[in-house]
């Protein structure tokens, strides 16, 4: 951990993430944990500033989450959020009531003090926040006075007169407070003394030795998928340990229209990895056969990578004595995220299952960072940009882009509708302002007329969503001309397909992928 780290603590906020999204934009290191730590837990990650995340609880309900008040004596920066200041003022002696009128969305608050958070805003003047609170502070703790209110929260804001242990009724994280990342550096950088040293090129650094601490003079295999996350985590391994690592490319049937052959050229061509291929589309294809439910879909193809991967992995000259993985810390905070495993919408397709079964020790250089900031690392690298925005593509592959049964012939007429469609969305400069974009293989067939003959032929439907993190998604407002030129190509170029939709659903309540 940084010198200069952050820990958040997590009471069940939607927004817990976004904190720590908003902290490494500050060039601040930052950790969550679930708020059951202990104090001498949180003590011995001798963090530089605290922060207490928002919740959907109320303090005073029976079994609402709570954290020893000894934090507040640890002679660190303290600041909590929503909930958070709530609790603080709740553990404080203060009291904390039902509020008449509960504020969710949009508010103006009057800054009554130019302190602590709210250092940047001049007293007497006004800014926007996003509140979203069921209860209000109703009278606060001995030794504690308003930094800024409103008509319906006369406690908005506070701060402890003579500790640096401040609470914020509002959500600062949310890009509909306008000045809340300037209330973050203010707490972080002013109150707190933080460096703002959490930079790519100091990450890479430290990384390539810890790697190499790690591994040792031992050999590591990595399962690349060609995606951002397991070549950013190959790269930093290959600069760790050299051709130490060697690379398993599994071509599994479902990947897209000359797919397999742009993976070898890029990895094994220009950046010079140990590349393993494996053209294992037969096996996967078989074991699919006839099989229609979505999970059933993923765990085979699970279960088959695996089987793969594996027997591969052990023709090598060198046996691996560690396996690298591209965890991403969003998938490291939901393991020990305070309200528990969520549930499951889909399994997920990777690695699992083997570091157990080959006897590997896991590698995962990427288990700290959200996925702009594994761009950032591979850019830091010289990594070249098509290959760092290259849009998400999920490990099962176009298995959850062909709803119902999996045949070879659908996948011909899938990979040829979405080979068009990127070209087209290339072409118009769309395609690295996506989040993704990708057609679906719809399981009906509907009636055409193709040159005064009848047809009864395949339907596409189109996705393209925008996004941040995929936690939230909503559909890209293409132009109407760009839709028509796409759905002009695929009908007329595609054989097979006489119709092409547009989903125009948004996550929540639809997934991004159909399955």
């Amino acid at each position: 951990m940084s010198t200069s780290a952050v820990v958040i603590l997590d009471f069940g906020s939607q927004y817990t993430q976004l904190i720590a999204r908003r902290v490494r934009e500050l060039r601040v290191y930052c950790e969550i944990h679930p708020c059951t730590l202990s104090l001498q837990e949180i003590r011995d990650l001798e963090p530089r500033a605290l922060i207490l995340s928002g919740g959907p609880a109320s303090v005073f309900a029976s079994g609402a989450p709570t954290v020893d008040a000894g934090v507040f004596e640890l002679g660190i920066p303290v600041l909590g959020i929503c909930y958070g200041m709530q609790l603080t003022v709740h553990l404080l002696g203060g009291e904390v009531e039902k509020a008449t009128e509960r504020e969710y969305g949009p508010a103006s608050v009057e800054v009554v003090q130019s302190r602590g958070p709210f250092a940047p805003l001049a007293a007497g003047s006004s800014t926007d926040v996003w509140m979203s609170h069921g209860d209000r502070v109703a009278r606060l703790p001995t030794e504690f006075e308003v930094l800024a209110r409103t008509p319906n929260a006369p406690f908005a804001a506070i701060a402890h007169r003579e500790r640096e242990i401040f609470g914020l009724q509002f959500h600062p994280e949310v890009g509909h407070t306008p000045r809340g990342a300037d209330m973050l550096q203010a707490f972080l950088l002013e109150t707190a003394g933080c460096a703002a040293d959490w930079t790519p090129e100091n990450f890479v650094e430290r990384s390539v030795v810890d790697i190499r601490r790690q591994i040792g003079e031992g050999h590591a295999v990595c399962g690349l998928s060609g995606g951002v996350d397991s070549a950013v985590a190959a790269m930093l391994v290959k600069q760790a340990i050299g051709d130490r690592l060697t690379c398993v490319f599994v071509d599994n049937g479902l990947l897209r229209k000359h797919e397999a052959e742009e993976v070898a050229r890029t990895f094994r061509d220009r950046f010079h990895l140990n590349l393993v291929a494996v053209d294992a589309s037969e096996e996967f294809l078989s074991a699919l056969h006839e099989v229609v439910d979505p999970e059933q879909k993923r765990k085979i193809i699970g279960k088959v990578f695996v089987d793969v991967f594996q027997r591969e992995a052990e023709k090598l000259s060198q046996k691996a004595d560690f396996l690298v993985q591209g965890t991403l810390y969003p998938d490291v905070i939901e393991s020990v995220s305070f309200k528990g495993p969520s549930a499951v919408i889909k399994s997920h397709h990777n690695v699992g299952g083997l570091p157990e079964r080959m006897h590997l020790k896991l590698v995962e250089p990427l288990r700290l960072l959200f996925k702009d900031e594994v761009r950032e690392v591979g850019a830091a690298m010289g990594m070249p940009r098509d290959v760092l925005w290259r849009q998400p593509f999920p490990g099962p592959g176009l298995a959850v882009r062909c709803p119902g049964q999996i045949t070879r012939e659908g996948l011909d007429v899938l990979r040829d509708a979405d080979a068009i469609l990127d070209q087209e969305i290339r072409a118009a400069g769309y395609y690295e302002k996506l989040w993704q974009s990708f057609c679906v293989l719809v399981p009906v067939r509907t009636v055409g007329v193709m040159g005064d003959e009848r047809t009864y032929d395949q339907v596409i439907a189109i996705r393209a969503v925008e996004s941040k993190d995929a936690m939230t998604a909503d559909w890209a407002r293409l132009p109407h001309e760009l839709l028509a030129r796409i759905s002009s190509r695929i009908i007329n170029e595609v054989r097979g397909c006489n119709r092409v939709c547009y989903d125009i659903s948004t996550k929540p309540p639809s997934t991004i992928e159909w399955e």
